[in-house]
């Protein structure tokens, strides 16, 4: 069987836009403060890709970790979730 793939030009500019996140867009996403953001980066548990003035981070790590917030809300915030 042959496999046939399909190249398509890479846009870094769109992926960029797509994939990558600012700490505000993040805060956002995650539905928590800036503070809290700052302790998930002091504990290791969120790691930017890149810190220079501004801290990027990927979109799909930001994503894994709001699940990860959600299950841990439902567990010790159960009357929110009522």
């Amino acid at each position: 069987m042959t496999d046939y793939y399909i190249m398509e030009k890479f846009d870094p500019k769109q992926f960029v836009m797509d994939e990558v996140l600012t700490s505000t867009e993040c805060i956002e996403l995650l539905g928590i403060t800036r503070a809290r953001l700052s302790s998930l980066i002091r504990s290791n548990k969120i790691i930017p890709i890149k810190k220079a003035g501004v801290q990027l981070y990927l979109k799909q790590d930001m994503l894994k970790k709001k699940a990860e917030l959600e299950a841990l809300r439902i567990k010790y915030r159960p009357w929110e979730h009522e």
